[in-house]
């Protein structure tokens, strides 16, 4: 049996180049294939300027660029958001969004096929876990959402990369990655912040890191150890009620880290990190989004610096609550004001394509 081919896009550049040192050529042609991947767009080695044949070669017996293949893509009516059903190698399939604001392109990424988390009102929480995406496939899904730029949008003026001697036109760039799709960015930590890394590089994608979000349902270790190493992204919490016995029937992981252990993960990570956190807040009519739950959200945020996102509930087949009215948003987002806590009504993207939050599957009623 031949040996598994190398997924390029699971390598950082460093590791590029040290790869295409190790087989014996200069590392600055690793430099080209990076370039080649990420900031051309390409995976034709043979178009790669002045690299040696033997590598090109050696390109094609070792390694794949990993691009994952559509297995189906859907269009929002809202003309601004496409989810894309993407296979994986051993026949599992992850989605990814891609939405359009104005000025920025932002994609919602997957870092599991499921989620072991359960949270009773998320599409993919009901699937269940079955594995972590590793590196490679959590950059596939903005390399592939690049891709799509490329291909759907005129080329664009931008400034030449650190590395380059003359100016290149490129097509509209992505801005933004938000880990909020499927699965616990948490759970698969290492894969996930590498892949965080490599978005991140110089002469490639080269997203701020202040253009990348991380969505925890509240995995406490997972926070603490962001702080700890200082990863620059931005965090966000999906909180949902306010009291631990709300929290636990919302969402099951709150049994094994209780809403108290939370906060104060949270508070460890805002004076560490010297930043605020973004706080998820889904509404549901008469469960979560009375008077009372509000000003609750209000005393528990008061000892951590922190914005509150507040997202309608968007349907799922398999829980029957509803989504808080406008009214009943504003009323919320009102009394937070009160508190001296920003907060802000998600715009709701992509619903009528089973794309917006807590929506994301692979059953084929799914979107």
């Amino acid at each position: 049996m031949s040996a598994a081919l190398l997924s390029l896009l699971g390598l950082t550049r460093g590791e590029l180049c040290a790869l295409v040192e190790g087989w014996g050529f200069k590392p600055v042609h690793g430099g080209k294939v990076w370039r080649h991947i990420f900031l051309e767009g390409r995976t034709d080695w043979e178009s790669i300027d002045a690299i040696p044949a033997t590598l090109v070669d050696r390109l094609h017996q070792a390694t794949t660029v990993g691009r994952l293949p559509i297995t189906r893509e859907t269009h929002s009516t809202d003309g601004f958001t496409r989810k894309y059903l993407l296979g994986l190698k051993d026949g599992h399939q992850i989605e990814t969004v891609l939405m359009r604001y104005s000025g920025r392109v932002t994609a919602c990424v997957s870092s599991q096929v499921g989620c072991a988390m359960g949270c009773v009102f998320c599409a993919t929480g009901q699937m269940g876990y079955t594995r972590h995406l590793t590196t490679a496939e959590i950059v596939a899904q903005a390399w592939h959402v690049d891709q799509i730029l490329r291909a759907t949008a005129p080329e664009v003026p931008v400034l030449a990369e650190v590395d380059h001697d003359s100016p290149h036109h490129r097509h509209e760039r992505l801005r933004n990655i938000v880990l909020m799709g499927m699965g616990e960015p948490l759970h698969n930590y290492d894969a996930v912040i590498k892949a965080t890394q490599i978005l991140r590089e110089p002469g490639g994608l080269a997203l701020g890191a202040k253009k990348i979000t991380l969505s925890t349902v509240g995995v406490v270790p997972g926070i603490i150890r962001l702080a700890d190493e200082r990863q620059p992204i931005y965090l966000a919490v999906s909180l949902h009620a306010a009291n631990q016995e709300q929290r636990a029937a919302i969402v099951p992981v709150a049994k094994k880290w209780p809403l108290d252990e939370l906060m104060g993960a949270c508070a460890y990570y805002a004076e560490k990190m010297q930043r605020r956190i973004f706080f998820e807040w889904t509404l549901i009519e008469g469960e979560n989004d009375r008077p009372e739950d509000a000003h609750a959200v209000g005393e528990l945020l008061q000892r951590v610096p922190g914005q509150v996102n507040l997202i309608p509930l968007n349907p799922t087949t398999g829980y029957g609550g509803q989504p808080s009215d406008n009214a009943a948003a504003k009323r919320f987002q009102s009394i937070l004001a009160d508190y001296g806590l920003p907060s802000t009504v998600r715009q709701r993207r992509g619903i009528d394509i089973a794309a917006g939050c807590g929506q994301l599957a692979t059953s084929d009623d799914s979107g």
